[in-house]
């Protein structure tokens, strides 16, 4: 490839959005074709809006839980109002959408808003939301289209009574009782947080356990906390299909049985958006899914066109897909750049606890597929928690049994989100369970137990 000076982006997502500021800053010329409002869904339907939902859920348990500390309340009854959470996500949402319009604006990159195909000859098409077309010609196309919900043809969203997670928004009730299709993080999110708004809250789950992708042990403490707050989970049950009756929804199992609701939330995972926008005819390779197919440096089947983000099937999460972004830009224009590792990848389930995890797993461990030690300290024993109120939550590590160095930990606590750094900066680094047990925590504080369980897999050398 010669020299690269010309980029188009596909889609103003984190993907899309991160990988423009970086190829503006090493002085390309980048022009974002967007079709839904730059930030994507990230942004717009899907992180900023569910954990918006989710902090006023945060609230609402830790009063209605409050007790313990002292606190009383002269109305022991605490509530939302679904009206004003739902306005000020919007809102935060939009302002959020604002910022990174303010940051490509100021980074000299050129937005269209509409939608961009790829063609034959390192062009690009784009039909804008007015109606006009423009062609461009691009050094390099990097395709960043994202992800929409999955529909189960036996379960259509109406928007009102049976929804994806990107209609929740509309609401204006708390839903007296809300069915979740999906144990995955979303439908968990979502039950948690409807849970603590007073919705009487009932979980498909076609697994064992809730999170099935995650360490056991936190589904497990996340079970046990649902149940003790009358979230009640149907493990191993699978929906057939979710039909609306009058002012209700009646949910029908694979195995006949019946569930009923007076909404219902379809949570089965997501569909790439890589439909009709030229990728097979320009020799992009999709897999059986239709995601799209990269190496750990962004790059697709077809020269001169890289991929990010959701649309990639790739650990679908906005930080992957930034990074994602950052590389293909990094690689293409020549600057100093490491693959895309997975295993340096911290991400969290934004229930009540949090549930965060970086590096190898338990599983993992558990299979032989990596020689580690681990250790598991209660929360309980910690003497913030305590001082908190906290009975459910532990910290996880794992490290190599000869070097000591850190491969992974699980954090599963109020902020788990917050927790979970100094463990990723350890497994980053390779640092040894020795260098994290030896730097100063404060106290009282939830960070002493990372050090603590860092303490606890020393061996004398």
């Amino acid at each position: 490839m010669g020299r690269v000076t010309r980029i188009a982006i596909l889609g103003g997502g984190p993907g899309g959005y991160e990988a423009a500021l970086v190829a503006a800053q090493l002085g390309a010329e980048v022009t974002v074709v967007d079709r839904d409002g730059l930030g994507g869904s990230a942004v717009l339907t899907d992180c900023v809006p569910s954990k918006t939902l989710v902090a006023t859920a945060e609230v609402v348990t830790e009063a209605a839980e409050s007790a313990e500390l002292g606190v009383v309340l002269d109305d022991p009854e605490v509530g939302v109002d679904l009206v004003r959470v739902n306005a000020r996500v919007t809102a935060l949402a939009e302002a959020q959408s604002r910022d990174v319009a303010g940051s490509l604006e100021k980074a000299g990159v050129r937005v269209l808003a509409g939608t961009g195909r790829l063609a034959p000859g390192d062009r690009v098409l784009v039909e804008g939301a007015d109606g006009s077309t423009e062609e461009l010609v691009a050094d390099l196309t990097l395709v960043s289209t994202g992800a929409r919900p999955r529909v189960l043809p036996e379960a259509i969203p109406d928007g009102e009574r049976i929804l994806t997670w990107t209609q929740v928004y509309d609401l204006d009730i708390v839903p007296e009782r809300l069915v979740v299709v999906g144990s995955g993080v979303t439908g968990a999110e979502f039950a948690s947080a409807y849970n603590a708004f007073g919705s009487e809250v009932v979980l498909v789950s076609s697994r064992d356990h809730v999170l099935p992708g995650e360490d056991a042990d936190a589904a497990y403490v996340l079970e046990d906390v649902f149940s003790r707050r009358g979230l009640r989970v149907l493990s191993r049950s699978r929906a057939a299909s979710a039909e609306r009756v009058g002012d209700g929804v009646r949910v029908t199992l694979t195995d006949g049985s019946v569930v009923e609701g007076s909404h219902c939330l379809m949570a089965v995972g997501s569909v790439p958006n890589t439909e009709a926008i030229g990728l097979a005819e320009c020799g992009v390779r999709l897999d059986g899914g239709g995601f799209v197919e990269v190496d750990r440096v962004s790059r697709t089947s077809a020269r001169g066109v890289y991929a990010a983000g959701d649309c990639t099937g790739v650990l679908m999460l906005a930080s992957v897909a930034a990074m994602q972004g950052r590389i293909a830009m990094w690689h293409a224009l020549g600057d100093a750049v490491a693959p895309l590792d997975l295993k340096t990848v911290s991400s969290t389930v934004f229930t009540e606890p949090e549930i965060a995890t970086v590096g190898w797993s338990q599983a993992a461990v558990d299979s032989g597929e990596i020689d580690a030690r681990a250790v598991k300290l209660p929360l309980a024993t910690n003497a913030r928690a305590k001082m908190q109120g906290i009975h459910d939550g532990f910290v996880k590590l794992f490290c190599r049994p000869g070097t000591g160095i850190v491969v992974g930990g699980v954090v599963v606590a109020p902020r788990a989100s917050e927790l979970i750094h100094p463990i990723a900066l350890a497994v980053e680094a390779s640092l040894t369970v020795d260098q994290v047990a030896h730097a100063f925590t404060v106290y009282p504080s939830l960070s002493g137990s990372v050090a603590e369980a860092a303490r606890r897999l020393h061996r004398r050398t």
